[in-house]
């Protein structure tokens, strides 16, 4: 990456296509997800970082429902974060996702939500995201199932606090 692409020079901006393999090469399994066998929702926005031209970071919006504690509403998804394995470390991923909830925040829903694996909880939590316990269920083509990754939210307005009770997302993950 050139001296005029390093991260704090770098802007967020809405992409009118995705396409991971411009971030991600080949790989199979770039999100490392698919041993858990879950059939995934695509996102309705995109937003990306770009470095000399090459897409280096990416993160995906959509609104969803969810029931929570017996009530309803919807919430922001994000999914499909991810940075270029040669550019992780700089800060990509922070400002990704700060330029993205300012996006998130235009939609409606007073919350975001994402699932990631454990190892990269911490990142999430590093960034004001808190871990939802118990369990959450999703759509999956036989019915709904038990996420295993973990499920974290972030407020998107000033003294919104997630609701108490199971949660249920009535979308396929995102």
């Amino acid at each position: 990456m050139s001296e005029q692409g390093n991260s704090a020079a770098l802007a967020v901006s809405r992409l009118d296509a995705y396409d991971n393999r411009e971030i991600f090469g080949g790989a199979v399994d770039p999100c490392g997800v698919a041993e858990w066998g879950l059939v995934w929702r695509l996102k309705d926005h995109h937003f990306g970082i770009r470095a000399d031209g090459r897409l280096v970071a990416h993160a995906g919006l959509v609104v969803l429902p969810v029931s929570v504690g017996g009530g309803r509403m919807d919430v922001v998804g994000v999914g499909g974060v991810g940075v270029a394995e040669d550019l992780r470390g700089r800060g990509l991923a922070r400002q990704l996702m700060s330029g993205v909830m300012e996006h998130a925040r235009g939609l409606g829903p007073d919350f975001a939500m994402l699932f990631c694996r454990p190892d990269v909880a911490g990142l999430y939590g590093g960034l004001g995201w808190r871990e939802l316990g118990g369990e959450v269920e999703v759509e999956q083509p036989d019915g709904p199932a038990v996420m295993p990754l973990r499920t974290m939210w972030i407020p998107l307005r000033e003294g919104a606090w997630w609701p108490e009770g199971p949660v249920r997302l009535h979308s396929r993950p995102m």
